[in-house]
């Protein structure tokens, strides 16, 4: 049998996730560094139709393939009654890509699409490389954990056996970003004051309403005070005055969507944003301090993710039910108008950051191709 190892031998990779840019920029991350790693290793992505994957993989320059999407249930539903069928169909589908891929290793970053696509490598004697992204895991990477070779981890404490903590990968742009360096470009090309102080507020891509609310709610005393506001409300979310058309004050900007989010961290001198375990590691990584609103419903791993950076003094944590204008006015009003306790959060967040998760996952799913014999 050639070995991975083997001069001229093209490395193959099978990579699985999607649905949410949650799973998709990691995903492009790890296979960025496995090239960079090992150049001329091919890479395929596995992903279904109806995710974000149709898009920004390709965009990438990576080779997709799609199954059909399994909701994993967590409680009784017609979903569970469709599950075995689902399953079977979508590990047939799976099991024919990482054929055809003649796939060294398969990695799976969670979501709907891994499963089938880890027992697929386990029914071929692939061996699987998992990364979770979450403090509290999700259903498809506690299964697939039973049969993998290397579970790696963004946080401590998932709970999953012998795992290995590697980080959150992500964009080198965002890893190696340099805030004050950068800060001066990033607000020109956000449209903003390069003097004033800057709160930026997102609720990603889709938004988050009740977020939208407390800031629109905040924002005449916010401007009143000085501070600017880049408001990024989410696709088809636009904030409304009290005439239904989109609210406008001098100092408050709204958006839909920025492209880069390396530009947020830079222009921000306060972040006010969901505790994704993306925004979490991002936010750690640059050193931007916070205010982290958790999402009221799921399974509680937004709170466990921002757990350890709020604990280290990078950042406050409020509850969505207590995110409302006074609040705002009341904590982080006083916060943007204090350069030393912002300083004192930024340093504080740096340290907790890792900045080199797409490296080490390369690593471990390299070593996991070349102990396949």
């Amino acid at each position: 049998m050639t070995h991975p190892s083997t001069p001229g031998r093209t490395l193959s990779v099978v990579l699985a996730g999607g649905g949410t840019a949650g799973h998709i920029s990691p995903l492009l991350a790890i296979a960025g560094a496995i090239v960079d790693q090992r150049p001329g290793t091919r890479i395929t992505a596995v992903g279904t139709e109806a995710g974000m994957e149709t898009r920004l993989v390709p965009a990438a320059g990576y080779t997709l393939r799609t199954i059909d999407r399994v909701p994993m249930p967590r409680r009784p539903s017609i979903d569970l009654v469709k599950l075995p069928v689902r399953l079977v169909r979508a590990v047939r589908q799976a099991r024919a890509i990482v054929a055809e891929a003649g796939a060294d290793v398969v990695v799976g970053v969670g979501g709907y699409v891994s499963t089938p696509v880890y027992l697929a490598a386990w029914s071929r004697r692939v061996p699987v490389v998992i990364h979770e992204a979450n403090a509290r895991p999700g259903i498809a990477n506690r299964v697939g954990a039973r049969i993998a070779a290397t579970v790696a981890v963004a946080f401590e404490g998932t709970g999953l056996a012998d795992a290995v903590l590697v980080g959150m990968p992500m964009r080198r742009s965002i890893a190696d970003l340099d805030r004050a360096a950068e800060r001066g470009s990033a607000r020109a090309s956000l449209g903003l004051d390069p003097d004033r102080p800057t709160l930026i507020v997102t609720g990603g891509s889709s938004g988050a309403a009740s977020v939208n609310r407390a800031v629109a709610g905040a924002v005449p005393a916010l401007v009143a005070a000085g501070v600017q506001v880049l408001h990024i409300t989410g696709r088809g979310k636009p904030v409304l005055d009290g005439d239904g058309s989109r609210l406008t004050l001098e100092g408050y900007h709204q958006v839909e969507f920025v492209d880069g989010m390396e530009r947020v961290y830079a222009a921000a001198d306060l972040l006010v944003a969901r505790a994704g375990a993306a925004t979490v590691s991002e936010v750690s990584a640059v050193g931007v301090p916070a205010v982290l609103v958790p999402l009221p419903h799921g399974n509680g791993e937004q709170r466990l993710n921002a757990a350890g950076l709020v604990e280290a003094g990078g950042a406050l944590l409020v509850e969505d039910a207590d995110l409302g204008p006074d609040w705002i006015r009341r904590e982080a009003l006083p916060l943007l108008a204090d350069p030393a306790r912002l300083a004192t959060m930024s340093a504080a967040s740096r340290a907790q950051g890792v900045r080199d998760g797409d490296r080490r996952m390369a690593g471990l799913v390299l070593a996991a191709a070349e102990d396949k014999r």
